[in-house]
């Protein structure tokens, strides 16, 4: 079923259906990092890892739009906008997985969702917002909670915390840049997200198939299958998200975003036995509470948009 039709049968308004939706995409796209972490631990290099992830993202997202729908999502309104945003995804994507492999994925993902706390405290002079003294507090508040995670004693390595506070901080700068592209549709930027990276990365394969050769040779069907379904879970994820944003306002579903953390302990316990002890459970929860707190915040002070009328940036891992 090509993409635009089905976008069309979903329109409307249905809350639950929304919520059904987001709570897959979250599903998804930790699947995504759980398969990500597991190719690396079976020795594939990052970015040969990568440019599987962005180039079989392109390849499904082209192939399920239309011809004419293609050729209109090649033509952004704000081309540099749009490289951009996608420049920083890629790197973002190297650095989260790059802190994927120090740490667990648990601990990850939640510093990651720092990033939306960083925009609202910088919304004065990045998107020129009026200052918010509760904007700043719950920034506060998320950056207590991603101090209790990564306090001393929690084992985590200095390298994968640096990473994962790297890449927070380059997701930040993506909601600036799909704030940029939101003139553009949805089908514009899913196109563009993959397309940045799978450009650039195979531009570059001359260097990284040399590294990856002696390690694809001894894959197996499963490492196959594994290496490959990177770029599925990613683009299933972003496709999920966008109809659950044209079923029910983000305002609805922006506290069950949070069930990504939740969805990233489960997959880190099945496959490596991961699970977040009290205190990093209660950073969690600190960082969450903030973050929901704020959302709520906000929704009062601004009218519910309606179903659809935006999609937002709504990623905590590497889109």
């Amino acid at each position: 079923m090509r993409l635009p039709s089905l976008v069309r049968r979903v329109s409307g308004t249905s809350p639950f259906a929304g919520i059904a939706l987001v709570i897959l995409a979250s599903w998804s796209l930790s699947t995504l990092d759980t398969s990500g972490k597991w190719i690396m631990a079976a020795g594939l290099p990052l970015a040969f890892l990568c440019w599987v992830r962005f180039t079989v993202h392109l390849a499904l997202v082209a192939a399920l739009i239309p011809s004419s729908a293609l050729r209109a999502a090649l033509r952004p309104r704000r081309p540099y906008a749009q490289l951009l945003r996608g420049t920083v995804m890629l790197v973002a994507t190297f650095s989260f997985f790059t802190a994927l492999q120090y740490m667990p994925q648990a601990e990850a993902t939640s510093i990651n969702f720092l990033a939306p706390l960083i925009v609202l405290a910088s919304a004065p002079w990045i998107l020129r917002e009026p200052a918010r003294l509760s904007r700043w507090a719950a920034a506060l508040t998320g950056f207590a909670g991603i101090l209790i995670i990564i306090r001393p004693g929690s084992g985590l390595d200095p390298v994968g915390v640096s990473f994962g506070l790297l890449t927070a901080l380059l997701f930040s700068i993506q909601y600036v840049c799909t704030r940029l592209v939101a003139i553009d549709s949805p089908m514009t930027t899913l196109i563009w997200s993959g397309g940045v990276g799978a450009i650039c990365l195979t531009a570059a394969l001359p260097f990284i198939v040399p590294a990856a050769w002696p390690v694809l040779r001894g894959f197996g069907p499963l490492e196959w299958l594994v290496m490959a379904s990177t770029g599925l879970w990613g683009a299933l994820g972003h496709v999920l998200q966008i109809q659950a944003y044209r079923l029910a306002p983000a305002s609805l579903l922006a506290p069950f975003l949070y069930l990504q953390i939740v969805a990233a302990s489960i997959l880190g316990w099945l496959v490596w036995g991961d699970f977040p002890d009290a205190l990093t459970w209660l950073g969690i929860a600190v960082i969450c509470g903030s973050g929901i707190a704020i959302g709520a915040i906000e929704w009062r002070r601004s009218p519910m948009p309606a179903p659809g009328a935006a999609i937002p940036e709504a990623r905590s891992g590497p889109s």
